[in-house]
């Protein structure tokens, strides 16, 4: 599933298209397969009807399901013996990510530093995001640079937003990990359904969105004030919420990747893209809450 964040536009768990017997899979469903599976041809993890299988299993292994291959070798279905991604890799690797923007958000906080150096600790993430998110592999160094100087930037912003407005940082932060909730909890019940639809949906009012952020924008730059007025008063309300909506989106979309990576067997590696694409929907949640609870606030 070549899912994207609102932030960068990343791969998701596709490298070149497939991993081992994922072609041969895919033939083998033929057409009539990719019109029963609405994932079919652009999600890698995607079954078809043909072959209701793990895509990553090789050769004539290919219609053997998890379950039947611990069976047969009498190892476990994912794990560190066999090389695959398990939930237990995306939770420390997003553990290990999150706790780096967190670490250094707070050193960004108690070190007052300008908001000079925040911009520039923005710049130097979205850089890194960037060139991660056209990678064909993940790099630990680069998603871990990215959260460094992320929360670099989130400090000093957070420290701007709270100076000004007392305690919105907080707030921000209650926020973001009650919509990580929702969501999952939404997610798990199946009141969120991610499929072929949602995606299209979702990454058409993403676009929309960013188009009229950057339209606002260059409206700042160039005529000074608050632009054409989408980030504060009414309209700044209607469209943070927008932006908080998306975010959401992004999140379930997210889990559907980690839920398809670790029952299909993808590359225990991938579990840093994981870690990368969560927290990027958790920065994009924090910041529209932080502007929204700010617009509230007065």
């Amino acid at each position: 599933m070549r899912s994207s964040n609102p932030v960068f536009s990343r791969r998701g768990f596709s490298r070149s298209g497939g991993y081992a017997g994922f072609g041969a899979a895919q033939q083998a469903g033929g057409p009539a397969a990719a019109q029963g599976n609405p994932y079919a041809g652009s999600n890698p993890y995607a079954q078809t009807q043909a072959a209701p299988a793990n895509p990553y299993a090789a050769g004539g292994q290919q219609n053997l399901t998890p379950e039947q291959l611990q069976q047969m070798y009498g190892a476990p279905p994912a794990g560190p013996q066999t090389g695959r991604m398990t939930m237990d890799d995306v939770v420390m690797r997003t553990g290990m990510t999150l706790g780096t923007v967190i670490v250094a958000a707070a050193v960004a906080w108690i070190a007052h530093l300008p908001i000079g150096a925040g911009i520039g600790a923005a710049l130097v993430a979205m850089v890194l995001g960037l060139v991660q998110s056209f990678k064909r592999t993940p790099s630990p160094a680069l998603i871990m640079g990215y959260a460094l100087f992320e929360g670099l930037f989130l400090g000093v912003i957070s420290q701007v937003y709270n100076e000004r407005w007392s305690g919105a940082p907080m707030q921000a932060v209650l926020g973001t990990m009650a919509v990580f909730v929702g969501v999952l909890a939404a997610y798990k019940t199946r009141l969120i359904r991610v499929n072929a639809r949602f995606q299209r949906f979702v990454l058409a009012a993403a676009i929309g969105f960013l188009l009229l952020m950057a339209v606002n924008l260059l409206f700042t730059v160039f005529a000074g004030g608050d632009g054409m007025g989408f980030r504060s008063g009414p309209l700044g309300i209607v469209f943070g919420i927008i932006g908080v909506v998306l975010g959401a989106a992004f999140l379930a979309m997210d889990f559907k990747q980690v839920e398809d990576g670790v029952r299909y067997g993808a590359p225990r590696e991938e579990s840093w893209l994981a870690a990368f694409g969560l927290t990027l929907s958790l920065v994009w949640i924090y910041l529209e809450l932080l502007r929204l609870i700010s617009i509230f606030r007065d």
